[in-house]
């Protein structure tokens, strides 16, 4: 092996070692200033609105960064006294219609059973007596099995539940304090934003500079188009949803497509959290009709959901469509369903690196060429 191969080997170990150990560095590192790296992100979301009120209101930076932040508070607070107020409403109306429906699931179950089941059973038990005593010891042994299973599998899940319970108090103390230091962190990062921003570009050298700056506005891009593509894909869905619902006439449609709407988040599972119990109390409680309804207006979401992300994500982030579902499909197999967002970021990510050529230069510095 040459001196040329063999520096050029080095300076490969050299650059995994790197991206290997800033990796793990980076995790470690985000688990302690987590609330800062929330803050930051608030920050540069606010941002746009800050300098509006900066520059057109002819306010101070501080107060710009206060109002926004109240502004932001105000709005988050009323969406969540709305949908409080929502939840409340259709609580009272399921109080109304639930008690109805109950007893006509009720009756129906006895019925079933009285039809069903215990005719069957019947046989079964007719069946049972004509065997042999070593095959009814066989059957008598599984049926004991299985029933222990599903009460150590029942017991173990309770414990779990009783047992995330101390988890989940300690935790809101917690979730108290990052909040603080991240509203803290916001208004400070928010009122020095541009403080800062001068003092990396002063550290950074003037090539990293150049290339991380573009870095930096391609994915800001890419992130705004993720949300905007996020917010569309929802859009759509609840407009399906309610003139779904409003065809089949049901009750509070609109509060139920606005639901529905806010669970699509959840990709594949999102919608299929209330449309799928829903199917089924529907068919059980002999709405047939009603339920086969459902069922076409839920495969109808779950199509278009399937079709339209692609492309909008593609048109929105910029992204060939193909790329983009080979990275849906990648980043859900790896890391389930967060991988349908890390999926399209990582290759927007990818993207934007190749076209600040950091990949030809890190290729370059491998070789040992000069940088150009």
């Amino acid at each position: 092996m040459s001196r040329h191969h063999l520096y050029s080997f080095l300076r490969f170990l050299l650059v995994i070692a790197i991206v290997v150990l800033g990796a793990i560095a980076l995790y470690y590192v985000s688990t302690v200033i987590y609330p800062f790296i929330i803050a930051f992100f608030i920050a540069f979301f606010i941002n746009p609105l800050v300098d509006f009120l900066e520059t057109k209101a002819k306010m101070p930076r501080w107060l710009a960064v206060v109002v926004t932040l109240i502004v932001l508070f105000a709005l988050v607070a009323g969406l969540v006294t709305l949908l409080i107020a929502e939840i409340v409403s259709g609580t009272q109306y399921l109080a109304n219609v639930v008690p109805e429906n109950f007893q006509k699931l009720v009756k129906y179950i006895e019925t079933f059973f009285a039809k069903q089941i215990i005719p069957l059973y019947h046989d079964l038990a007719a069946l049972f007596k004509n065997l042999d005593a070593s095959q009814q010891d066989t059957i008598m042994n599984n049926i004991q099995a299985v029933g222990t299973q599903i009460a150590t599998t029942v017991g173990q899940f309770t414990q779990r539940v009783l047992q995330n319970i101390p988890q989940l108090l300690t935790w809101l103390p917690n979730a108290a304090t990052v909040f603080i230091f991240s509203l803290l962190a916001t208004f400070f990062i928010s009122k020095d934003w541009y403080r800062l921003t001068g003092m990396v570009q002063k550290i950074l050298p003037a090539k990293a500079h150049k290339s991380g700056k573009r870095v930096f506005l391609d994915l800001k891009k890419a992130l705004f188009g993720f949300i905007k593509a996020q917010a569309t894909l929802i859009s759509i869905t609840t407009v399906i949803v309610l003139i779904g619902l409003l065809i089949l006439g049901v009750d509070y449609a609109i509060t139920i497509a606005l639901i529905i709407g806010l669970v699509d988040i959840l990709p594949y599972l999102g919608t299929g959290i209330v449309f799928v119990p829903w199917i089924i109390y529907a068919a059980i409680s002999g709405n047939v009709p009603f339920a086969i309804g459902l069922g076409v207006l839920y495969i109808i979401v779950l199509v278009q959901r399937q079709i339209m992300e692609p492309k909008v994500l593609s048109s929105s982030i910029g992204l060939d469509p193909l790329a983009t579902l080979v990275a849906l499909f990648v980043g859900f197999k790896l890391i389930g369903f967060l991988g349908l967002i890390v999926g399209p970021v990582t290759l927007v990510i990818i993207r934007t690196l190749h076209s600040a050529n950091v990949f030809r230069d890190i290729w370059n510095f491998i070789i040992g060429k000069p940088a150009s």
